[in-house]
């Protein structure tokens, strides 16, 4: 008897280990999330912790206006359990990237609900409606997430479709959300404090392409910009002119660059129109790990000290 019990002493921790391998949940193994472009993976991630793997098809210091997506990320739309989207036109290409790939569920759109601003007609940003209109038919400007309290707004909507996709972890989304939307209601207030002490004439900045309205409402800086929202739309050489202009006449301290925009416009505008060069803001896109701005937080930050020191400069 005692020779064959000898071998199942060694059976039976074998078995154990199988049977809790086979009662293993089933989301142990992790939700897999698509994000349109870099920011909105980065919020995707903070909410989801370790249960969720991000991927986003446009990445660090990449643009996503006009992006062309490949047949590799129709692919990886098609098998994901949930695929969020900017929405109000900027990203549009992933809606129908999802459509025609056969996505799991309805793409998230994460702007959802935010009180959306007009696109710049001459130097006037003029409010919209709610979120969830088209750009391209209604001028909404799609750069929502410059506000930060609107990025808190995109971090409930992926909470809310996190838990939808996966009831599982629903507790823990929502609680990653709302410790994620106490930082950033602290980050909301840090750049709004920081940009009171700087006199309100001299909140006046030059941009590479309209990214910055919605910063611009809730912070109170006066951006003009020398393309419209997409960067990739040529400005005429009336309005390159007319912009220099208006920089002379209101005496903006400074021009910025971006880091999805080629800044030899922005150089040009510059320098024919007497303002200093402030250095490099992030509008659409993270920076690469080893950057400034490898996460949202880190570029609210990084584009508050640049706006700083630019706009302080010989003050």
């Amino acid at each position: 008897m005692r020779k064959l019990l000898r071998p199942l002493r060694h059976v039976l921790p074998l078995a154990v280990l199988f049977l809790a391998a086979a009662l293993q949940p089933a989301h142990a193994q992790k939700m897999d999330v698509v994000a349109s472009f870099s920011i909105l993976g980065d919020l995707a991630a903070a909410v989801g912790g370790e249960r969720v793997t991000v991927h986003s098809l446009v990445g660090p210091d990449q643009d996503a206006h006009g992006f062309q997506p490949r047949p590799s990320d129709a692919r990886r739309v098609g098998a994901a359990d949930l695929v969020i989207a900017n929405g109000l036109g900027f990203d549009a290409w992933m809606e129908r990237l999802a459509r025609s790939a056969g996505a799991k569920r309805p793409v998230l759109i994460a702007s959802r609900g935010i009180r959306t601003l007009e696109t710049a007609h001459e130097e006037d940003h003029e409010e919209g409606h709610e979120g969830g209109h088209d750009h391209g038919h209604h001028d909404v400007d799609p750069h929502a997430w410059q506000d930060v309290a609107n990025a808190i707004i995109y971090v409930r909507n992926i909470a809310d479709a996190l838990a939808a996709a996966d009831p599982e972890g629903a507790a823990l989304y929502r609680a990653n959300a709302e410790r994620y939307a106490a930082e950033l209601q602290t980050l909301d207030a840090e750049i709004r404090n920081a940009l009171a002490t700087v006199p309100p004439q001299r909140r006046k900045v030059v941009t590479s392409h309209d990214a910055f309205a919605y910063f611009g409402r809730a912070y109170g800086v006066r951006f003009l910009a020398a393309h419209g929202v997409a960067s990739e739309a040529e400005p005429s050489a009336r309005d390159i002119a007319r912009l220099i202009r208006q920089i002379r006449a209101e005496q903006v301290p400074a021009a910025f660059l971006e880091n999805v925009v080629d800044p030899r416009l922005v150089e040009r505008i510059r320098s024919e129109g007497g303002a200093r060069l402030g250095g490099t803001l992030y509008s659409d896109a993270l920076s690469a790990g080893d950057g400034p701005a490898s996460t949202y937080v880190a570029l609210m930050r990084h584009n508050l000290a640049t706006l700083l020191a630019g706009l302080r400069a010989e003050e």
